[in-house]
């Protein structure tokens, strides 16, 4: 028997299965929307260059909505690769000093410490990348983390949702400023290929389609013991 998208908030808030409505949506992960800008494609040998991440949270009705945003400038590890054609791409100009960049390891423990303090507060166990083009940016951060020798990283080893893929099947768009556009989310070209503008993007564009999915199928979705 399906049970009613308000009957599974309420046990849920209630505490009746022991889980925030966060961590009952998506079995125990918080989504937190990463993005990266780089200085080319390869993780192991090209600059990270900038990082941001946008925690999800879930409002009283169930609904996901977006969560403060936490971005870093980030200086070039030591011998690492600038491809110029990813500068020229994104308009990073890696030493500038107004850029306030600050060393890799310190931005991604800051940027750690925030995440996990956002999966306590949703009561959940552990993040799950949400990127567009997700491989992307989680291969950059892995390698960057153990680069940099952290031990602690909050997000998911492996598993990922990818917007790419989900704007796909929910718009028939791929590209990213398109996949906002037939979702109804202003976009601006000229502030596009930063981190934490795209990352506030893809979160949107991520919370719109999962909202939409649970409006039009219902959430739960039916109990097949029932």
């Amino acid at each position: 028997m399906k049970r009613e998208r308000n009957d599974w908030l309420l046990e849920a808030e209630a505490g009746g299965n022991g889980e925030t409505l966060m961590a009952a949506r998506f079995r125990g992960y918080l989504p937190v929307v990463l993005d990266v800008e780089t200085g080319g494609f390869n993780a192991r040998t090209d600059a990270l260059l900038e990082v941001a991440a946008t925690p999800l949270e879930m409002n009283e009705s169930g609904d996901l909505v977006c969560g403060p945003t936490f971005s870093h400038a980030v200086v070039p590890f030591a011998d690492a690769n600038i491809e110029q054609a990813s500068l020229d791409f994104t308009g990073i100009d890696p030493y500038d000093p107004q850029r306030g960049a600050i060393d890799e390891g310190e931005a991604l423990r800051s940027l750690f410490s925030d995440i996990r303090h956002a999966v306590r507060a949703a009561g959940c166990k552990r993040a799950i990348l949400v990127g567009h083009n997700a491989f992307f940016d989680h291969g950059f951060l892995f390698a960057a983390a153990e680069r940099q020798q952290i031990k602690r990283n909050p997000f998911h080893p492996f598993s990922t949702f990818d917007t790419v893929t989900l704007a796909g099947m929910a718009f028939g768009q791929t590209v990213l400023a398109k996949a906002c556009a037939m979702a109804n989310i202003e976009f601006s070209t000229r502030k596009a290929h930063r981190a934490s503008y795209d990352c506030e993007k893809t979160a949107e564009l991520f919370c719109v389609i999962v909202n939409r999915w649970q409006q039009a199928l219902g959430w739960p979705p039916a109990d097949p013991s029932g």
